[in-house]
Formats: C-alpha cells, sequence, structure tokens
C-alpha cells in the first residue's frame, strides 16, 4: 500500500544520492531525539563551507515517492510536507517514538548544520528554558513506592500502574527520556506530539520488582531518581540493591537521577555550605562510580529548594534537576528554569494526559506566516502573570458597526476566537469611531481625521494579508490613504493603528519604547496579539493586572516573538469558542482581531506533493 507522503517515516544516511533541485540534510541523532533525526531544506551557500561538499541534491519529487532511496542509516527521520497558502510547500520537522539512546547533544551536532537550523533550535543561556518549548506542554509524573498492598494514599499498586500505562497507550501518548526533555527544553525542538515523562522517586524496591517489568513490557522510557543511602539497606521499606539498579541502568529505557545522599527532608536548612554540597557531590560520585555513567540530573527531595540550592545543583555539575509542589501542578515548559522543572503526583494522570502538547512543528523556508495551525486555547503563568491565549488560525479583523462584546461581534462568523482590537473613540457610546485609520475584511478603508495623526505617529501598524502580518511603524503623511497602506504590503486586506509593542524581534521592549503611552505603566487588564515562535498568529488577555513592560516580559519568555498592545483596562476581553475568556464584563468594543479556521490543504499543494 502507497504510504501518504504527509506522514511517511525516511532514513537517510551521511552519503546522500546525487540528485537536483532542492537540497536536504538528515540532520544527526540528538538525546531529545533519541534516534529520530529530522529534515532541514536548505538552499545551496546556505551550509557551512566545510560541510557543504558532504551534502548532495534531493528533490522533492524524489523524497516523496513511495518506496525511499535505498540508504544506510541509524537516523530516523520524520518528513512532513505540508502546503500553507497556495501552492507553497513547506517542510516540517519533528520527532518519532523514541528507538534508541545515543549519547550526543545539540551543540555538538550544530556546527554541522545551516544558519537557519542553528538559529531556530539554538540553546537558551543557560539555565533559562527556550521560549519555543513555552509552546509545549508535557506532563512529568511522580511516583513513589509501587506495592502489592496500599500502605499510604500516595501508594500505588501494580494493577493501578499498569492501567495508567493503558492509558497512555489508548490515548496515543508517547513516554519520553529525561534527554529527550531537556533537549527540548534548552533548544525549543519539537516533541512527538503528545508527550510524557515517568519518573519514580526513592528506589524502593517494588521499582525494580513491579516497574521495571512493566516499563519493558510496554518499551516506555522512566527515570529513578536514587540516594545511596538506602541502597543495600532496608530503612523502613525496602529499597533496592546495587546489582538491580546496575541491571536497570544499563537498560536504554532507564535514566537514573541522583536523589542526594541521605534525603535530608528540606535541603534549604542546611545552612552549611559543605554539607550542602557534599549531599549533591557524592550521591552523583557514588552513582557513577557504581554504574560506570555519567549522572547528569538531580531531584530535590520532597523539592524543596530555593536559589541557593538551585546554585548549589548548578556547582555539582548536573544539567538540570526536579522539583515538586503540592500547590500546582505545572507542565515542564511552566517551570522556572532548568534546575526548577515542575512535576505532577501520579493522581492526575486522568487529567493532565488530555492537555499533553509536544509543541508546533518546525517549519523550514516557506514564505508568510504559519495560517494553516489549529486553533487552540492556553491558559499558563509565566514571571507570575498569568496569560490566556489563543493561537492558530488565520487572522483577520472585523470592524463592526456598532459596540458589543467581542462574542457577539463574533456571532454568525465562522471566527473560533477574538480579542478587541485597536483603541477607538468614547465620543459617543455605540460610535465605532477608530483612533486611526482603518480597514477591514469588508475591504472599507476608513481614514482618521488629520488632527489626530501626529499623536499616532511611531506606533504600530498592523497590516494583514492572506500569507502574512507585518507590524510598521506608523506615518501620519504615508499612512492614512489607501494607497498608503497597500504600499506597506501587497494584498493587504486589514489595516488598524495598534497601542506599543510589546515584544520586538522577540525582546520583550524597555519603559523607554513606550514614548510616554498614557496609562502604559499603570496596572490593569491588557490586550494583546501578534505572532509566536512558531510562526502563529496569537490573541489573548492577562489574566490579572499588569503593567505593558511586565507583560512583554511575560510574553517574551512564553515564546511569543512579536507582540502589540490592543486597547486594555475595561475594553480587554478575549472569547474562545463562543465563551468569553473573562472574570468581569468587559466594555463593549466595535473592533475584533479574529481567528478564522485554518487554510487547508488545496488541490494544487496535492499536485505538488505528489508529482
Amino acid at each position: 500500500m502507497k504510504k501518504s507522503p504527509w506522514t511517511r517515516l525516511l532514513s537517510f544516511s551521511k552519503q546522500i544520492a546525487p540528485k537536483s533541485g532542492w537540497q536536504f540534510l538528515a540532520v544527526g541523532s540528538l538525546p531529545v531525539l533519541v534516534g529520530a533525526g529530522a529534515i532541514v531544506a536548505y538552499r545551496p551557500g546556505w551550509m557551512p563551507a566545510e560541510v557543504a561538499p558532504q551534502i548532495s541534491a534531493l528533490t522533492p519529487s524524489a523524497l516523496l515517492k513511495p518506496e525511499p532511496p535505498k540508504l544506510t542509516s541509524s537516523l530516523s527521520v520524520a518528513l512532513a510536507p505540508v502546503c500553507l497558502q497556495g501552492t507553497q510547500l513547506g517542510y516540517q520537522a519533528s520527532t518519532s517514538v523514541p528507538t534508541d539512546f545515543k549519547p550526543t547533544t545539540f551543540s555538538a551536532k550544530s556546527a554541522e548544520f545551516a544558519n537557519d537550523w542553528k538559529a531556530k533550535l539554538a540553546e537558551a543561556p543557560f539555565p533559562q528554558i527556550n521560549a519555543r518549548a513555552r509552546l509545549a506542554k508535557v506532563p512529568i509524573m511522580m511516583y513513589h513506592d509501587i506495592v502489592a498492598e496500599k500502605e499510604v494514599f500516595f501508594d500505588v499498586t501494580p494493577q493501578e500502574f499498569e492501567a495508567h500505562l493503558q492509558l497512555i497507550q489508548q490515548n496515543g501518548l508517547t513516554p519520553i527520556s529525561l534527554d529527550q526533555l531537556v533537549e527540548h527544553l534548552k533548544t525549543g525542538i519539537p516533541l512527538p506530539p503528545k508527550p510524557i515523562v515517568l519518573t519514580f522517586d526513592d528506589g524502593y524496591l517494588g521499582h525494580y520488582t513491579f516497574v521495571y517489568p512493566l516499563l519493558k513490557k510496554y518499551r516506555y522510557p522512566a527515570a529513578f531518581s536514587i540516594y545511596p543511602a538506602k541502597i543495600d539497606k532496608p530503612r523502613g521499606r525496602p529499597g533496592m540493591t546495587w546489582a538491580q539498579i546496575q541491571e536497570m541502568a544499563a537498560d536504554p529505557l532507564v535514566t537514573i537521577a541522583s536523589h542526594s545522599v541521605n534525603h535530608p527532608s528540606d535541603l534549604r536548612e542546611i545552612t552549611d555550605d559543605a554539607k550542602l554540597a557534599f549531599e549533591m557531590t557524592e550521591s552523583k560520585r557514588s552513582l557513577e562510580a557504581k554504574l560506570n555513567l555519567p549522572i547528569k540530573y538531580f531531584v530535590y527531595p520532597e523539592g524543596k529548594n530555593d536559589e541557593r540550592v538551585q546554585q548549589a545543583a548548578i556547582a555539582a555539575g548536573y544539567q538540570a534537576a526536579w522539583t515538586m509542589s503540592d500547590e500546582a501542578n505545572l507542565f515542564a515548559a511552566e517551570s522556572e528554569n532548568l534546575f526548577n522543572i515542575s512535576r505532577i503526583g501520579q493522581s492526575q494522570t486522568e487529567k493532565v494526559i488530555a492537555e499533553a502538547n509536544g509543541g508546533p512543528p518546525i517549519t523550514f523556508f516557506k514564505e508568510g506566516l504559519n495560517f494553516s495551525a489549529p486553533v487552540e486555547l492556553m491558559k499558563t503563568t509565566v514571571n507570575k502573570v498569568p496569560l490566556i491565549m489563543a493561537y492558530g488560525g488565520k487572522p483577520t479583523t472585523i470592524h463592526a458597526k456598532t459596540r458589543a462584546q467581542v462574542e457577539e461581534i463574533l456571532q454568525g462568523t465562522p471566527a473560533i476566537a477574538g480579542v478587541d482590537g485597536g483603541f477607538f473613540s468614547l465620543e459617543f457610546l455605540d460610535s465605532n469611531k477608530m483612533i486611526g485609520p482603518v480597514m477591514a475584511q469588508s475591504g472599507e478603508f476608513v481614514s482618521a481625521p488629520q488632527g489626530s495623526l501626529i499623536k499616532l505617529e511611531g506606533r504600530p501598524l498592523v497590516l494583514i494579508n492572506d500569507q502574512t502580518i507585518r507590524y510598521v511603524p506608523f506615518d501620519p503623511l504615508k499612512h492614512n490613504t489607501r494607497e498608503g497602506v497597500e504600499a506597506e504590503l501587497s494584498g493587504v486586506k486589514d489595516a488598524f493603528v495598534a497601542g506599543a509593542w510589546l515584544v520586538k524581534d522577540g525582546q520583550p521592549q524597555s519603559a523607554e519604547t513606550f514614548r510616554g503611552l498614557f496609562g502604559f505603566d499603570a496596572e490593569r487588564d491588557r490586550a494583546f496579539w501578534g505572532i509566536d515562535k512558531a510562526d502563529r498568529p496569537v490573541v489573548g488577555v492577562s489574566g490579572d493586572y499588569v503593567n505593558s513592560v511586565a507583560l512583554g516580559e511575560a510574553l517574551a519568555k512564553a515564546g511569543i516573538r512579536e507582540a502589540v498592545m490592543l486597547d486594555s483596562g475595561a475594553s480587554a476581553s478575549l472569547a474562545f469558542k463562543g465563551e468569553s475568556m473573562m472574570s468581569y464584563t468587559p466594555r463593549p468594543v466595535p473592533h475584533v482581531v479574529a481567528l478564522m479556521p485554518p487554510l487547508q490543504t488545496n488541490s494544487a499543494c496535492q499536485t505538488a506533493a505528489n508529482p
């Protein structure tokens, strides 16, 4: 049976048979990919000089035939051609199900690849989490003892644990390793569509007796945090022996992490720096000596840590560290940094697997933005700023005849989500007069009175056509006519003036850039819209009062690369699938930025994909 070119996995070797046309590179196995690579389409001349001679050309038609070239490689590569607009054909890099665990790093491999690849997957400054990784939702499940009969409420029986594995399997989730997760958090490399991480604390005998056989049965990776004081000693509930841990550690499915030497209840209370260092370093040294493998990760006993404890873990040579909390269930990317990665108690398994998401795939060499992604809602908190955002779909604006709630303006349209738009005149209660020129999908261009334009100079002029979004500084002499905005963006269909840039080129904007905009530094509800690191349109609001500078900092950290302020305060309003996302009744507005259903693959694209 002919496999669909949209989902086919291809294997490539380092020696690629010569063809003609576009060139493709099979990217090496990263620990996060665990045997999976990615395809990067690149134009001749983009590769470093020392690498380019090793790479030969392959045409899209050659790659999309039912049978891939007869090449040998240990790399399993996911190639997904996608039609974004018209006959445009782009290629997305994504990961596949883990097959092996080859030790390598992004940094070691990245020097071999084109600048475009390195730029999109550059590691965040240590120990920060990559902004692109913030677009994913990876649950890290935390287990303690697995026992034949329960003794305390957090005990899990083997039958219950296998039921969790079956639930994971039935819902199409992919358990991933700590290596895969950490590389994702560092670089933003996309994970399988529904990833999940399994972790087990304390080194109980039940981990060897019950958990390990089930992991082998389902071929699922997992991590076990061990503290040496429990090994070969009963200490209450029996722990594993060194022989058992060595057997497990030799299996590629298993990652061993350090859990201190003696499992103190609160590392923060160890005021002696030498004793704190001992708990970190001696555990690492002991495990490495006995297991003959590097111990890269630390798990804080009872999850308790602070900046001082985190710095001790960094000084001990760990690459990341995990915590736990009784107060909040956070996905991995909602964590503060790589040394305070959150986990979720196993009792929440059924609840969190529905939200698991590996992040959008990386698309290379397409014109325009990604208007083909599904429209989804995300609620998260970054830098203590709650954010409610909808992303995906095709953006448009609606200039209503009168003011109304956002969900009312969207009613009767195909829009899936929308946020209140540009600033408007408060002169009359039902006026739809905007502050500045406006052009909406109706095709009508409404200019603004000349006297008001000087105050708008330099603010973001928002322009949208069928392929892209552009923000340019508003020029009163150029942009108050249809011809003026059309000169900025060919085929423009929407235009309006926003309040200010919150994020520009991935960087949050400082107070100085707001140029005295009234109320920019006030704490109030805020509305915004922009583009995320996956080239998708995003609309959203803050879930609480925040000033513009703090909002920009949170958005940049949340994976937004461009964002502008919309009408805020009492007007801030977001609707998703016909329902308001606000905890209050906002002021009615006349203008909305909406997300329409995503663009679909058309016959022309099918022809391009099946030459």
